[in-house]
């Protein structure tokens, strides 16, 4: 009796382990490299254009250390980077022409 408790408990502590607490730590390992990476963008973006690199250069740098699979192009980080430059000259005009 005391042999098959045994046992039980031996083999739930695995199934738990392997099953539940193995795969959930994997998860979080792999989310908080995910913000990590985002953090490690910024800082290297921000460390290239202080120390004196051109601001094209210093993005290029900062997009070169995001994960391949999520990097974007060259070509769609300038559409967009315009159309957020577009978007805010908009509504500087509009504030400057309410006041």
């Amino acid at each position: 009796m005391l042999i098959g408790h045994a046992l039980v408990g031996t083999f739930l502590g695995i199934l738990i382990a392997y099953g539940f607490v193995l795969p959930l730590a994997t998860l979080l390992r792999q989310m908080s490299s995910d913000q990590v990476k985002i953090l490690q963008c910024i800082k290297v973006t921000l460390l290239s254009s202080l120390n004196g690199y051109a601001p094209q250069i210093a993005v290029e740098f900062g997009r070169k250390t995001i994960f391949t699979s999520e990097r974007p192009s060259f070509e769609e980080l300038e559409e967009h980077v315009r159309e957020v430059k577009s978007s805010a000259s908009l509504k500087s005009k509009s504030a400057d022409a309410t006041a």
